[in-house]
């Protein structure tokens, strides 16, 4: 008789929550796989080189004379 009572879960809000569960869980996984090359002293594979990025000196720089 009592089951009446109580709020039944939309199937929406069990999916936000899902979701969310599912994000937070991606999130510490990237966290640890950072500390993890941290640790090893290599860099995160999803990041490039700061001198790739870099913008390159125009050649007039180099060629100017004292």
């Amino acid at each position: 008789m009592g089951s009446n009572k109580n709020k039944k879960t939309t199937m929406a809000k069990l999916n936000r929550e899902r979701k969310l569960r599912e994000r937070r869980f991606e999130k510490q996984a990237r966290k640890d796989a950072r500390k993890a090359a941290a640790a090893t002293e290599q860099p995160p594979e999803d990041t490039t080189p700061a001198e790739d990025t870099a913008p390159a000196e125009p050649e007039s720089w180099s060629k100017q004379t004292p």
